[in-house]
């Protein structure tokens, strides 16, 4: 199917692709990821807490850009504002390839997994510093038996302010979970397969405020942001991780539905589909249009099936309420974004790594089939390692 033509066959819905592009190209958008990444043992390939000194290790060549997450066994980096595709690979391929060697120093490997298909023979450490001790100390449901230790894959995009990122957040959430079942990349935890796409997405709803975003302007969020801190729902605002949010740090909208992925292709998928999709939806946000009524129970239902299902199978397009093949989800979201990726000169690319995932199948089909090959769970995690080293 072309990108930019809508399938004749596809049913109409609020949310219908532009029969062409505009006359006037939407605006090219920053864009940037952060990604959180496992440490595992070599030869247990179970998570081990080297984190901290791996951070140590990377910090030299790339400062603050490394970071401790939640977990010792975790670690996280952060791209540089990117205007264009190629950049954001090329620094995203850097940032693995320093973390790796680091973590290879340290005598761990870096696998991105959205949650360790072999579990830790020993419960996980948190990682040091007055907030995270807060959070284990006051939400410990959440932490649960310190095993629960999920990775993901953040998309940011440069907007004015505050009041942009959530009108593109309303804009965006009938397109996120068509994001999530792309990126689904975790269906082995605890040592099994757990029957989803997304295991990370069901371990990471013990957070609160985990799932989708209320369709807020400027006022509603700040008084929602407000009442969540002082009713004790959240410790502070940096603690909202609702799928889309205005960073409470930088001038950007952050996409926050995917699990990290070992395919570096994929994560630049990502990164340009959600650029694309809000530099689509700007001059129409800019021209009064409103965002789509959702039924909170089917947009649910959607994040379900998307986490449950990822690309194979069917998904749900909330907006018309009908269960749709997921890989024509893909589609229309492809031809949804195309002006913007057309702006971008990013349409041949998200194409062509779309078809290509449609050959290999996305991050959770592989994983399984690493599996099924030998039915080892090591093979997954040794797979994993591969892949993410190989960026």
């Amino acid at each position: 199917m072309s990108a930019s033509t809508p399938n004749p066959e596809t049913p109409a819905t609020a949310e219908a692709a532009p029969a062409a592009f505009p006359a006037t190209a939407p605006e090219r958008l920053t864009m940037g990821v952060e990604e959180e990444f496992l440490l595992v043992d070599p030869r247990s390939r179970a998570p081990v807490g080297r984190g901290p000194r791996v951070v140590r290790a990377a910090s030299g060549l790339l400062g603050a850009r490394v970071q401790p997450e939640f977990f010792t066994a975790q670690v996280e980096v952060c791209s540089q504002p990117a205007s264009s595709a190629a950049a954001l690979r090329a620094d995203l391929a850097r940032l693995r390839s320093v973390l790796g060697a680091a973590a290879a120093d340290e005598g761990c490997l870096l696998v991105a997994s959205g949650t360790p298909p072999i579990p830790p023979d020993r419960p996980l450490v948190v990682s040091e510093g007055e907030r995270y001790r807060r959070m284990e100390e006051r939400f410990p449901h959440a932490i649960g038996r310190y095993d629960q230790v999920v990775c993901g894959c953040h998309v940011h995009v440069g907007v004015t302010g505050r009041a942009q990122a959530l009108a593109l957040a309303n804009h965006m959430r009938p397109w996120l979970p068509v994001l999530q079942a792309l990126a689904a990349n975790s269906p082995y935890a605890h040592g099994g397969d757990t029957g989803y796409a997304s295991w990370r997405s069901v371990e990471h709803a013990h957070w609160p405020t985990v799932g989708p975003a209320p369709v807020l302007d400027e006022d509603g969020y700040d008084r929602l942001a407000q009442a969540l801190v002082q009713r004790g729902t959240l410790m502070d605002r940096r603690m909202i991780y609702w799928y889309a949010r205005p960073s409470e740090h930088v001038p950007t909208l952050e996409i926050r539905v995917a699990d990290v992925t070992s395919d570096l292709d994929t994560v630049v998928l990502l990164a340009i589909l959600v650029r694309g999709l809000a530099a689509t939806l700007t001059p129409e946000i800019d021209d009064g249009r409103p965002p789509p009524e959702l039924a909170s129970r089917a947009l649910l239902e959607a994040h379900r099936l998307g986490a449950a299902n990822g690309l194979d199978g069917e998904g749900l397009d909330p907006v018309a309420g009908l269960l749709v093949p997921a890989p024509q989800l893909l589609d229309r979201l492809l031809e949804r974004a195309a002006p913007g990726l057309h702006a971008a000169g990013d349409l041949a690319v998200a194409a062509g790594i779309v078809e290509r995932i449609r050959t290999r199948g996305n991050g959770a089909a592989r994983q399984r089939s690493a599996y099924a090959r030998r039915g080892r769970i090591r093979d997954v995690v040794d797979g994993l390692a591969r892949s993410t080293a190989a960026a």
